[in-house]
């Protein structure tokens, strides 16, 4: 009866498709009209991901912190390290460039050597003021040379802000609006106003002028990955389109596919626009994911049509059989893939979450489109002649396929040597695996940015910001001698840290105060003593105004405090030991019952997101496989031949993780990937080869060698066909300017041929060895979901 209802239910699946085919291009017509109305939701991500899930304890703290200073990453920063700069002409042109910067409605304030403010001492009455640093035009040498040798000797106020502790660099901080830095407003700003701006300056000086800051960042990151769509989409287009070409030379069948997968990545855009997802870097990825999906449903359904033209000649019985048989089996792994992608839904991380939403969807989505459009497509069209069906008789293929049979007939003990030697090398590759949660590791190397943030790192010792919260537990207690003190203490600790920056808080303030009143002698660039704290801090206060700092380091209500420092590029290891050294001294110099000091910032969140992503991910692969077994079991109701089956699927994973290990690869977002999205499509292989072995275990009345032999002739082809398809699929990944999407294609890549041949090769090996343990009726029970074999036809089957 499971028999009958399984060939019926197809067999009315396909007389519906076949039977309504116009109502049905019709439909899939309205469908993609409407997807297409959806692209105007589609939104590009305007600030770097959050791994960690909103109540976090992380984010928790960020977002306090957020509260009282409001968004952190609004500083853009222009660099220059050329000594042609202190030429009048040149400086003239570097302040007005930073005149013009201050002048757009985007801009908060501008800090540059052009429009410096120093802190002067009143002459005729008490108190400070903020007066020019340069006083009148520049139009000497002599006077100009005359400043900077003040700047760089006289304001250490300035050092690390605007000039580089070695001097030999010297920058303009932008500041942008809070409320703009993520919005579509910064990006304008940045690419259609700055860029032109600087691009001008470089023209007219020749001077190389290096840009950088969280906001510039993510613009041109972002815009990089919306630059990436397209190429990511054609590169997938041509190189499968080529491989199907090659496999099936028709331009028909090539173009019906091409077709097919077109309307894919159509839907796949719509869906992002209907859901309001944001276009990450990996959204960015299911366009081109979608097409190295869909074409090997495509070559099953072709490949199947054109054996059954090829066999009797009758279109109406093909294209049912195509329906019919292929359908049932496609659905089986296209429901295995998705459930891999959809097993990221589980992490608590929306980047991921959505990825794995949007992921599943399109692939279930993609799996009826090549099922209702390739059989319907044909029947419109004139049986194939023989010129289409030639390639069915290649001798490569046939030779190929003896190589498999011979391999796994004469060599099983071989076959299973290896692959205890590549577990047992795997295992050692992936005790080397680090661990990175670099915020700029995935970024295009090799784009003038990515170069301008190692200019930064190397001249102003950092660039990824690194906030500490202190909390005073009082009001205006950040300005008593006692905390200003602790704080200078703490940020004494920090410029030692060869990774951190020179930190920036209200204590520079003060101690610049204190310079000011004797006369800016920069040997007084220090903490005022009990006897002139009183007149030195108030005045100090009163003074902060046109600096903006008091505002920016402290709260209103004076309770709270802030030092934000900049940290290189670090790896996770020295980074978490820095971590553990900071708080030991913050702990020592800060004592909790007075004060609440907070580690905060992106530099740190982003860390913490990495180790939080890499555990869930972890979490969620597991689940993949137990999903995935439990399948199985649903359809194989064998336990014995769930272990069997998983053993080829899970091999590939550790020699995958084992070359990460060998070859410096680190687990990263975009590298842990890898083994969910491979593990859900190799199984798929696993899949067409056990259902097509039990069939012939039932038709050669469980005769294991001959059922073997034959399962591995029928799918060894289609399953070399599809590997290849994806092999190249994901290896256009590589193209990529950004380093986890390269790591992404190619460690999927490369899993993908190792599960082809496990399946190919070990898998059969473990059969014909088990053979008494696995394969009798008892064991092997009649199977939840049927599929059917070649010989079986609704008008064959009877009760």
């Amino acid at each position: 009866m499971d028999k009958l209802f399984s060939i019926g239910f197809w067999s009315a699946v396909a007389r519906f498709i076949l039977r309504n085919r116009t109502f049905i291009l019709i439909a899939i017509a309205a469908a993609t009209v409407f997807f297409a109305l959806q692209w105007k939701n589609m939104r590009f991500t305007y600030t770097e991901a959050n791994l960690l899930p909103d109540d976090h304890e992380i984010n928790l703290k960020y977002n306090e912190f957020l509260s009282k200073f409001g968004e952190e990453g609004n500083l853009i920063v222009l660099g220059i390290k050329d000594s042609a700069l202190f030429t009048p002409s040149h400086f003239n042109a570097w302040a007005q460039l930073s005149e013009k910067i201050g002048e757009y409605d985007e801009v908060s304030l501008t800090l540059s050597l052009g429009n410096l403010q120093k802190l002067k001492r009143k002459e005729d009455t008490v108190g400070f003021q903020m007066v020019p640093f340069i006083e009148d035009s520049i139009t000497s040498s002599e006077k100009l040379q005359k400043y900077k040798h003040e700047l760089f000797n006289n304001l250490p106020f300035y050092k690390g802000l605007v000039y580089s502790p070695n001097k030999q660099s010297v920058r303009t901080a932008v500041y942008l609006k809070k409320d703009i830095v993520n919005t579509a407003e910064r990006k304008d700003f940045i690419l259609k106003d700055l860029i032109p701006l600087i691009d001008q300056f470089e023209t007219k000086t020749g001077i190389k002028v290096h840009t950088s800051g969280m906001p510039y960042i993510r613009t041109l990151n972002s815009q990089n990955i919306i630059d990436e769509i397209g190429m990511f989409i054609g590169a997938a287009l041509l190189v499968t389109s080529l491989i199907f070409f090659f496999f099936f030379r028709s331009v028909r069948a090539t173009l019906i596919s091409m077709v097919t997968v077109i309307i894919g990545v159509m839907w796949s855009f719509g869906i992002l626009g209907l859901l309001h997802y944001e276009i990450t870097v990996l959204t960015a990825l299911i366009p081109p994911l979608i097409i190295v999906i869909g074409i090997p449903n495509c070559i099953f359904l072709i490949n199947k049509y054109q054996q059954e033209i090829k066999q009797h000649g009758n279109q109406a019985k093909s294209l049912q059989r195509v329906i019919s048989k292929v359908g049932n089996a496609t659905l089986m792994t296209n429901v295995t893939t998705a459930s891999g992608f959809a097993t990221f839904i589980l992490t608590n991380s929306k980047l991921l979450s959505e990825f794995g939403i949007v992921a599943s969807i399109n692939i279930i989505a993609i799996f009826l489109l090549s099922l209702f459009i390739i059989p319907i497509v044909y029947s419109y069209m004139a049986i194939p002649k023989y010129k289409h069906l030639k390639h069915l008789n290649k001798r490569w293929i046939g030779t190929f396929v003896n190589w498999m049979e011979r391999m796994v007939k004469e060599h099983r003990i071989a076959i299973f040597i290896v692959s205890i030697v590549m577990l047992c090398v795997s295992i050692i590759g992936i005790y080397t695996i680090k661990i990175s949660g670099s915020i700029i590791e995935d970024m295009p190397k090799k784009t003038e940015f990515f170069k301008d943030i190692r200019f930064f790192e190397q001249e102003f010792e950092g660039i990824m910001p690194l906030e500490i919260l202190i909390d005073t537990k009082r009001k205006k207690g950040v300005m008593k001698s006692a905390t200003l003190k602790r704080m200078d203490e703490l940020q004494t600790y920090i410029e030692e840290v060869p990774e951190f920056s020179k930190p920036l808080s209200v204590v520079e303030l003060v101690k610049y105060a204190k310079q000011a009143y004797y006369n800016n002698n920069p040997e007084y660039y220090q903490l005022p003593n009990s006897q002139e704290r009183t007149f030195i801090l108030s005045q100090a206060k009163s003074s902060a105004g046109d600096t903006n700092l008091l505002e920016s380091y402290v709260d209103s209500t004076g309770q709270f405090a802030r030092i934000t420092t900049f940290i290189k590029d670090t790896e996770t290891e020295r980074y978490e030991r820095i971590e553990e050294d900071l708080k030991a001294e913050i702990h020592k110099i800060f004592p909790p019952e007075r004060y609440d000091v907070t580690l905060t910032g992106k530099a740190l969140v982003f860390q913490k997101g990495t180790k939080y992503l890499i555990h869930n991910l972890i979490i969620s692969l597991s689940f993949a496989i137990l999903l995935i077994a439990l399948f199985m079991a649903w359809m194989f109701r064998s336990f014995k031949m769930i272990l069997v089956s998983l053993l080829p699927n899970l091999l590939p994973l550790l020699v995958t993780a084992g070359l990460m290990g060998f070859l410096g690869v680190p687990i990263k977002p975009s590298t842990i990937l890898v083994f969910s999205i491979a593990f859900g499509i190799s199984v798929d292989d696993t899949i067409h080869f056990l259902a097509k072995y039990r069939q012939e275990l039932i038709a050669n009345n469980w005769k294991i060698k001959k059922s073997v032999y034959a399962a591995l002739r029928e799918t060894g082809v289609s399953m070399f066909y599809t590997s290849i398809v994806l092999f190249f699929g994901f290896s256009v990944f590589t193209i990529s300017s950004f380093g986890g999407t390269v790591a992404l294609g190619a460690l999927v890549s490369v899993t993908l041929v190792f599960a082809m041949l496990a399946n190919l090769l070990l898998l059969p090996a473990l059969l014909l060895s088990l053979e008494k343990e696995i394969a009798n009726k008892k064991t092997f029970k009649k199977p939840s979901l049927k599929i059917l074999t070649d010989g079986e036809d609704e008008d064959e089957v009877e009760d």
